[in-house]
């Protein structure tokens, strides 16, 4: 073959004669030609290094059609980019660039530069993959968590199967401990006190979803689904010893429910001897198990006894290199395997930019700051998007983003050079056995594995002592560890892809568009408009000080869609303040509210930890919006309060997202009034109304005509509070995975400032319509909607009037186009037993939300108002987590485990404990125990010791004294304006008609009641009882800090005297 001639003939073809090319060469492409001409003999070099190139460069100015400058480099002119690749038609579209000898490097060596970079596939593509697999019978995850641990990762395991893991609910701890680093833990707490409960762990490279299954009382389950497109599902099983008959009738059920799935792993502990022939369970299983063509894979002992009693089915599967392993770690040996199948596989390394930021990118951005660019704007548009892009170029100058991989983390801090010696000759060890199989080196290997549990324990509890105490003047690790220690593991979010992100977005939007198209609007207004009392045209413009000390409060939050970041922003505050104060202004000024800062990113929050996170619905969409935009919001929020609180605009029963005004409030006069109506003998019906995403389906031109008719707001106001509601853009991001832009149409973005206050207005005249129902009581803390109806035997018609004031609020909520949810509308009749059947057929279709009880912000109210369940429910809230804090105290000294106590446990104690007057001695009793327990964890006193010196020492007041000392610092605040004006007005300042010295004393008056167990227990009665009992000294503070602080002694000296 002469190749030489065939590149003289490449070279001298006319430009129509592509037939012309050697018989050999006829069948291949033409594109295909463009290969570099083998090196001929390499001639003897004489001095002259531009003979050559000056040749070739005249040869190609002499080819028509060539340009005389083309930017291929002549050193490398032996290879020609493949790009565009498509067929070519004639042999003229070929550039003539292969010289006649190709350079070598100067050394020996692979020259990279002649290397064309292949296009990746994509890293979502279906590929085929191995999983490497295994399953172990754990028997206690308490002494073993650790050693399984070190299993999945020296295995090399991508899923890992667990029975009899022995946990509770609500135990997280030892989950913890199993979960390496980039892996999550499924775990299903065993349903009896003996033996049970099964755990899978897997990578996070895996999308992996807990499926809901129906329960079974002869054995336990785990199901999940593996993947997305080509998924499969595993079904993991632990059967405890009894009938066997029941547990095949059961399981028959089950494999009947999954018959239509097409790749399923069945594995588990099915506590079977299939080795046994002559066992007719085991036969009838294996029997049941064929006719469902599934294939069981497990041949041999898995027993420390002989038999075989941990399986593997498969269907659909392909399952290879299964192997039994005795590892030691319990009477059950480690079964490994692996399956081959097509999986979406989530690319573990994922590129992110950073900017790295320190003190020479605050210095060299504050030199360089240079407003010449955006000084003179006077459009907020302008000047917004000139201040962006200099801040951009002056950040890609001193400190450019850079690619960064985020690999995985570091597995395990706290592994070490010892641990990994140990880990050598537990080895060791191991293989001894193996070799010579004798009992003596069996048990030596299990108590090396044991120990060797032990020494990754401690060097675990010394890693997190040490973080602790390095970090101990930063309150916000110490929860964190303590959080990542007992907490459940966090939920694995199935997104990873634009589209993935864009399931999220398209279920928020269709989400509020349905709710929109079900509701039907009511043809006439169901609420007049009233005058506005006031009129509100412009902003008070803003100070270079007013700033500063609004960003000096601000939490420094940052969003992905700042331009400058939030540290920056602080740091260089002195060069940039002064123009953000001229833009603040100025779009206060015009108007016009800046399009960048109306753009959010939506960050979805699962709403409750148990739930499925690969359910949308399951999840609440939470703005975040850039820092500046906050700062703007903050500005517009505080002029906005004043203006409303000077004018007395809000509803006075209003609770929410309002300054000294609380749940607590909220709760104490919806008690307080029930209380005191039972006191009287009258019966009340308490309704609580839930919205269906209240805030995302705020009619934008509905809440703009209400701010003008009836807030009074006009001129630059209106038309700024217009710009910041219309023309809202957002999109869903995931794992730093983002969706497409989507527009806000309607609604109120959550996670802003000025969103909740906005709502607060929408919301304005449904109290003035209630109120014209003069037998109808209400209170509102934001959406939570409160409706009460009092009444005695001769006042029944006040029911149907109750019933009318609903179906107003219904039509009303339809003609705002919000909806409400009839699922979550709970309503309780507090009356005696005999008298709770009339009064709830009485209510017509609102009997059927009629229960025993019902939570109630946070608290949980009942028939009788006594409050035992919710007592019962935080009892039960505060020993599990006391039994959590007990597993890390070793980990904490004394200072920091109190603190964590009070976090974790004095918090829950105190929260709305104004309305625990309703408690009696029983119940206050169990609230004291979880006390007592606390005092001791933090001691560490004997269970036996007498608790009254342990509380005394630690200066810590009695269940009973905080409530009294919570009621007492409310009525203080009351009487000095500080407080709810719906408290203020339940209390009452004594006055005698005679001239006493009791008149002066600050005493207040005692209401008349008539029972000890109802009327007493109201706040309006027990606030008076206990501040007249104070020394007149403390009721003649007027500093809520010192009243505190000598309420405290007088009650401890009570307490402890």
């Amino acid at each position: 073959m002469d190749l030489n001639h065939t590149h003289e003939v490449r070279l001298s073809c006319p430009e129509d004669q592509t037939s012309r090319l050697p018989p050999h060469l006829a069948s291949v492409p033409a594109y295909l030609l463009r290969a570099p001409v083998p090196r001929r003999k390499r001639a003897k070099r004489r001095g002259r290094r531009a003979g050559l190139l000056v040749k070739v460069k005249a040869y190609r100015r002499s080819c028509p059609g060539t340009a005389p400058g083309h930017p291929l480099s002549n050193g490398l002119r032996w290879i020609q980019p493949v790009a565009p690749v498509r067929p070519i038609t004639g042999l003229r579209h070929l550039p003539i660039v292969a010289p006649l000898h190709r350079r070598l490097p100067r050394h020996r060596a692979v020259d990279y530069g002649c290397l064309r970079p292949l296009q990746r596939d994509s890293p979502r593509a279906n590929t085929e993959v191995s999983l490497r697999l295994g399953l172990q019978n754990a028997r206690s995850l308490a002494n073993k968590a650790h050693i399984l641990k070190d299993l999945f990762m020296s295995r090399g395991l991508d899923l890992m199967f667990i029975t009899e893991t022995w946990q509770r609910e609500n135990e997280y701890v030892h989950l913890n401990e199993l979960r390496p680093a980039d892996c999550s833990v499924f775990g299903t707490p065993r349903i009896t006190r003996r033996g049970g409960g099964l755990a899978l762990v897997f990578r996070d490279t895996f999308s992996c979803r807990l499926l809901d299954t129906n329960a079974f009382n002869s054995f336990e389950l785990q199901m999940c689904k593996v993947g997305n497109e080509h998924a499969f599902h595993c079904v993991l099983l632990y059967r405890p010893p009894g009938p066997a008959r029941i547990f095949l009738d059961e399981f028959s059920e089950f494999m009947s429910s999954i018959i239509t799935l097409e790749s399923v792993l069945i594995l588990g502990d099915f506590n079977l001897h299939v080795d046994n022939s002559t066992c007719p369970m085991a036969t009838e299983l294996m029997t049941l198990m064929d006719s469902f063509n599934f294939v069981q894979h497990v041949s041999g002992p898995t027993h420390t006894k002989g038999h075989t009693l941990d399986l593997v089915f498969s269907f659909g599967l392909k399952i290879d290199k299964l192997s039994i392993n005795d590892l030691q770690l319990s009477d059950h040996c480690c079964i490994l395997f692996n399956l081959s199948l097509t999986l979406t596989k989530i690319p573990s390394n994922v590129k992110k930019q950073r900017r790295i930021l320190n003190e020479a990118a605050f210095s060299g951005f504050s030199a360089s700051f240079d407003p010449t660019s955006f000084a003179s704007c006077d459009d907020v548009d302008s000047f917004m998007a000139n201040f962006n892009n200099h801040c951009l170029t002056l950040l890609d100058t001193v400190a450019p983003a850079k690619n960064v991989v985020s690999t995985h983390k570091k597995p395990c801090p706290w592994m070490n050079e010892t641990i990994f010696n140990f880990k050598r000759s537990c080895r060791k060890v191991e293989r001894l056995w193996k070799t010579t199989k004798l009992e003596v080196h069996r048990l030596h290997l299990k108590e090396k594995i044991m120990e060797l549990n032990e020494i990754i324990k401690r060097a675990r509890s010394t890693y997190f002592t040490n973080l602790v105490l390095q970090n101990k003047r930063n309150p916000r690790v110490l929860f964190n560890t303590i959080e990542h220690l007992v907490t459940p593991p966090p939920s694995h979010v199935p997104v990873h892809t634009r589209d993935d992100c864009n399931m999220f977005l398209n279920f928020f939007v269709n989400k509020v568009e349905d709710i929109r198209a079900s509701i039907t609007t009511p043809l006439v207004s169901l609420c007049t408009s009233v005058a506005p009392v006031s009129t509100w045209s412009s902003f008070s413009p803003v100070s270079l000080q007013d700033i500063q000390d609004l960003v000096r409060k601000m939490k420094p939050t940052s969003s992905p869609v700042d331009t400058i970041p939030t540290s920056l922003l602080l740091n260089v505050f002195d060069e940039v303040g002064p123009w953000l104060v001229k833009l603040i202004n100025l779009s206060l000024k015009s108007g016009t509210v800046p399009s960048y800062f109306k753009h959010a990113l939506v960050n979805p929050i699962l709403k409750k930890p148990n739930l499925d996170p690969g359910q949308p619905i399951n999840y609440r969409p939470i703005s975040k919006l850039p820092f500046m935009s906050k700062m703007m919001e903050k500005v517009v929020a505080k002029q906005l309060t004043s203006i409303m609180e000077d004018n007395d605009l809000y509803d006075k029963y209003q609770s929410g997202f309002r300054s000294i005004h609380s749940t607590e409030t909220a709760l104490v006069k919806v008690s307080s009034d029930v209380m005191m109506a039972a006191d009287s003998g009258r019966y009340t019906v308490l309704t609580l109304l839930d919205l269906t995403s209240a805030f995302d389906t705020v009619d934008h031109n509905t809440l703009i005509h209400r701010l003008k008719s009836e807030m009074g707001f006009s001129g630059a106001v209106l038309q700024w509070f217009a710009s910041y509601i219309n023309g809202r853009t957002f999109n869903v991001a995931f794992n730093d995975v983002m969706s497409n832009v989507s527009t806000l149409s309607c609604g109120v973005p959550q996670g802003s400032v000025l969103g909740p206050v906005l709502f607060l207005l929408y919301l304005m005249p449904l109290g003035r319509l209630i109120r014209g129902f003069k037998n109808v009581s209400y209170h509102f803390y934001a959406d939570d909607i409160q409706l009460y109806c009092s009444f005695n035997d001769s006042e029944f018609h006040f029911l149907p009037e109750f019933l009318d004031c609903i179906s107003c609020i219904k039509n009303w909520f339809s003609s705002n186009y919000l909806q409400i949810n009839p699922n979550k509308t709970e309503t309780l009749i507090i009356a005696p037993d005999k008298k709770i059947p009339l009064i709830k057929n009485s209510l017509g279709d609102l009997g059927s939300s009629v229960k025993s009880s019902i939570r109630n912000l946070g608290v949980v109210f009942n028939q009788s108002m006594s409050l035992e369940g919710h007592c019962r429910q935080l009892t039960k809230n505060c020993f599990y987590h006391l039994r959590n804090i007990s597993k890390v105290r070793h980990l904490l000294s004394k200072p920091d485990l109190e603190l964590v106590i009070h976090a974790f446990i004095s918090s829950r104690i105190d929260y709305c404990n104004s309305v625990f007057t309703c408690f009696n001695k029983s119940t206050l009793c169990k609230l004291q125990m979880v006390q007592n327990a606390a005092a001791r964890l933090l001691t560490g006193t004997s269970r036996t010791s007498h608790i009254t010196p342990i509380l005394s020492s630690l200066h810590w007041l009695p269940v009973k004294f905080r409530i009294e000392y919570k009621i007492l610092v409310l009525t203080f605040r009351a009487l000095h304006g500080q407080a709810p004006l719906y408290i203020s007005d339940m209390l009452c300042p004594y006055t005698s008609g005679r001239s006493l010295r009791s008149s002066g004393q600050g005493l207040l008056r005692f209401p008349k009641t008539k029972f000890k167990t109802r009327g007493d227990l109201a706040f309006q009665a027990a606030a008076p009882r206990l501040w007249n009992g104070l020394p007149q000294s403390l009721r003649e503070m007027n500093c809520v800090d010192t009243f505190k602080k000598h309420l405290k002694t007088s009650l401890f000296k009570k307490a402890f005297s």
